[in-house]
């Protein structure tokens, strides 16, 4: 699982993602706006309704009491329709018995010569009687079909029997209200609540508290239907029922119809007064009597379904497409379509839920639908993008040259379709994966150093042979799996490469604390390096590299181990020649100066040839002395550590300035110096060796300049970043050729030798210069024409400028 999926894929091809998947959103709003106010998906949603609804079964009202004009009534009365006598009498029974009501499920829209005798019966019990509403014309009037006048003037109320069917041709709601601009007409059934909420209707069971609930009649305003969906269930062919002609004949039970709501309607198979429900499959198809008993029964138990508005449809909708479309950007594939089955069961129970639960019809169809739509289309397009994607990166990595050496083959060529060249290049991908893992592996096990790999925790992941080989000589398991800090514990400190005292203090007091490498503090003295010692007494140089990806980011760390064991002996030998030069070689040397001096102060050296012969023999005394000395001050110049502080370089070439004086003096060369401002020049530098080489270039200066000279010497500070201390030394000399300045610095280079044969020396004053310069972070420039003088700049670090 990825929190930012396109992060690994770039700039541009993220901002394509981020693009698409914000089109794909914007699709799904559209389906799911498309199907709800267009009713797309109204045949699904009726179908998923349909179902739902035949899982529950509801309880019928013990309160109603079914009169059926069924097959026995017309056999028995005759042929329909019946004269108004045998309503009467009808009426007449229920009253006897204690009917609390009679509604009528039959019009009675034309006048008959019993119709007084039927309206006096009508009238010893409340009484309803339908109307039948014509369609709209094109006008949108509506007529109103009223029952004859006697009739109407002794019923209780009139209502509306319209059932209006669905596309499908399924009864599934009813309109509390219907007419048109001018008038409306309650349902047939809502007059019957009215009485019953009023008292002027009691039942034998009293009426519920449900039926003074007005809500179902929220949207009764002027204009309005106020319609609800009918909450059919598996029970509603269990009303009580009794046949018309058992009722007219005093077949009936009293008790069966005391304080009951008789309800009149038609069953009779050959008077075809039935409609379709979403029960139909289990029930068949209902008569209408059926149809408005269970209105009624919904009315007085406040059951009724109501249809959520279509913008609370599209609202709820949206949610599950929110949450696959934020899905797409943190999850895989796999749980992406997981998630989407999740969402997709989840808004079938929620929609179960609110129906069964809230009597809240929310349909599911149009989110499933907007998520069945968004997923394939997302699908799709990540899949083109990927394999675009792939594609190009692989095509770019077909056409690198491949700096590997592999076996002559022919060269392919990716042809065929899409998918082939897809797998052909994927082929030669992971071909070249496997020859670089394997070009790894031999380059490590190839360096002759141990070298171990470890990620950002320090648990070692690669060792090459050469450390296998290291850890079997001190006896110790492998290092895979292991940590670093482990691995190396054995080792002991012997001294950091960074040189600072701080340094060295800090590595022996935190010892072997540095070893671990997942320890931050510790990163810049182990990427630095130490020198460490192993039980056996070989010295090693342990260092620490970052190991990063091709992103940049860090991602572990390469321990390399260098046995310095004879580079340590080497330094030992070079001490100890170091020593014989400076001790055993000058002893001789200074000896026969020192004897040729006395023998000059004791007068012995009277004689001319004498003198003379006494005179070269300390000549070549002194210069090999000299050249003693210079081959020494270089090598340590080299090779020791120096004492480093705050030194100013103004100070310190008055101090060289001072110790050349006697042989300037003696050419009558003058030598000033020259500070920019009030800038004395402060560099973090050894201070011996810093004027030991100022004293090599104003003695080279006074050397090869002329008599009655003049050396000018300049300290300033220069406005780089960060700042540096530039000491400029001009002569008035020789000069030297273009071709002799490269080999400057180079040891044992002397020039103007043939042309100045008085002029000695070994060659080694300015090599030591520029070892100096270069070893306190600076470097030396030379400006020199034959005849016209020589300008030497040494840059150094200003004090407080890193080194």
């Amino acid at each position: 699982m990825s929190v930012r999926p396109p992060a690994r894929l770039g700039r541009s091809v993220g901002r394509r993602f981020l693009f698409e998947w914000a089109g794909v959103g914007c699709a799904g709003v559209i389906v799911v706006v498309l199907c709800v106010l267009w009713r797309l998906t109204s045949g699904a949603d009726h179908l998923v309704y349909d179902r739902l609804l035949s899982a529950r079964s509801l309880a019928v009202s013990p309160d109603i009491v079914l009169v059926e004009i069924d097959n026995a009534s017309v056999a028995a009365l005759g042929r329909w329709p019946w004269p108004r006598e045998a309503h009467a009498r009808l009426v007449e029974q229920l009253a006897k018995a204690g009917a609390a009501a009679v509604v009528y499920d039959v019009l009675f829209t034309e006048p008959s010569p019993d119709d007084a005798h039927f309206a006096q019966a009508l009238r010893a019990r409340p009484a309803f009687l339908p109307i039948l509403l014509t369609p709209a014309d094109d006008t949108g009037h509506r007529d109103a079909v009223l029952p004859v006048a006697p009739l109407a003037q002794a019923a209780a109320g009139v209502g509306h029997i319209n059932l209006e069917v669905d596309s499908d041709g399924i009864v599934r709601s009813v309109a509390l209200f219907e007419g048109d601009a001018q008038q409306r007409w309650p349902q047939l059934m809502v007059p019957v609540w009215r009485a019953l909420r009023s008292g002027a209707v009691k039942l034998a069971h009293g009426t519920p508290a449900a039926a003074q609930r007005d809500d179902v009649l929220h949207a009764a305003a002027p204009g309005t239907e106020s319609r609800f969906l009918i909450p059919f269930s598996a029970n509603s062919l269990t009303y009580h029922k009794v046949s018309f002609a058992d009722v007219v004949e005093g077949r009936v039970p009293p008790e069966q119809l005391r304080g009951h709501v008789a309800i009149v309607g038609v069953t009779a198979s050959g008077l075809y007064d039935r409609f379709a429900t979403p029960l139909s499959g289990t029930l068949g198809p209902l008569p209408g009597v059926y149809v408005h008993a269970v209105v009624l029964d919904t009315l007085l138990n406040g059951t009724a379904i109501q249809p959520a508005p279509p913008i609370m449809v599209v609202l709820v909708s949206l949610a599950p497409l929110l949450l696959l479309l934020a899905g797409f950007l943190v999850l895989s594939p796999l749980r992406t379509l997981l998630l989407l089955a999740l969402l997709i069961a989840v808004s079938l129970g929620a929609s179960a839920g609110m129906l069964h639960s809230a009597r809240l019809w929310l349909p599911p169809v149009p989110a499933i639908v907007a998520l069945l739509v968004v997923y394939p289309v997302w699908s799709w397009r990540r899949l083109e993008m990927t394999m675009a994607y792939l594609r190009k990166e692989l095509r770019q990595l077909a056409d690198e040259p491949y700096l590997l050496p592999e076996v002559p083959t022919q060269r392919r060529e990716f042809a065929g379709d899409a998918l082939a060249q897809q797998m052909a290049l994927m082929a030669q991908a992971a071909q070249r994966l496997q020859d670089m893992r394997r070009f790894v592996w031999d380059s490590l096990d190839s360096v002759p150093e141990p070298i171990l790999v470890a990620d950002l925790r320090g648990v070692v992941l690669i060792a090459n042979h050469a450390s296998r080989a290291y850890l079997a000589r001190l006896k110790v398991s492998a290092a895979e799996g292991r940590l670093m800090q482990d691995v190396f514990g054995d080792l002991s400190l012997v001294k950091p490469i960074d040189p600072a005292p701080d340094a060295m203090a800090f590595a022996h007091a935190h010892w072997p604390a540095p070893l671990d490498p997942a320890r931050g503090e510790f990163a810049e003295l182990m990427e630095r390096g130490v020198e460490v010692r192993a039980r056996d007494g070989s010295d090693y140089l342990l260092r620490y590299a970052r190991c990063t990806n091709a992103q940049g980011q860090a991602v572990g760390w390469i321990a390399g181990l260098v046995d310095v064991t004879e580079l340590h002996d080497a330094e030992r030998q070079r001490e100890d020649a170091l020593r014989l030069l400076s001790h055993d070689m000058r002893s001789p040397q200074a000896s026969i100066v020192a004897l040729v001096e006395t023998e000059r102060e004791r007068g012995t050296l009277a004689s001319e040839p004498v003198r003379g012969v006494m005179e070269r023999i300390e000549r070549y005394a002194r210069r090999s002395l000299k050249l003693a000395d210079d081959f020494v001050q270089l090598a340590r110049a080299e090779s020791q550590v120096y004492a480093l502080e705050p030194t100013s370089l103004a100070e310190l070439l008055i101090d060289a300035s001072d110790e050349v004086w006697p042989q300037a003096r003696a050419k009558r060369i003058q030598i000033d110096t020259a500070f920019e401002g009030e800038q004395m020049g402060w560099i973090n530098a050894d201070r011996s060796l810093m004027t030991r080489a100022l004293v090599n270039v104003l003695n080279n200066a006074v050397k090869y300049s002329p008599a009655d000279t003049r050396i000018v010497c300049t300290v300033g500070l220069d406005d780089h970043v960060p700042p540096r201390v530039v000491c400029s030394i001009r002569d008035q000399g020789y000069g030297i050729a273009h071709e002799d300045q490269a080999r400057l610095f180079q040891p044992f280079q002397r020039f103007h030798a043939e042309q100045r044969p008085e002029v000695s020396g070994a060659g080694l004053g300015m090599a030591f210069v520029k070892t100096v310069v270069t070893r306190h972070g600076g470097d030396v420039q030379l400006e020199s024409e034959p005849g016209e003088g020589t300008v030497l700049t040494m840059s150094l670090p200003a004090f407080d400028a890193p080194v």
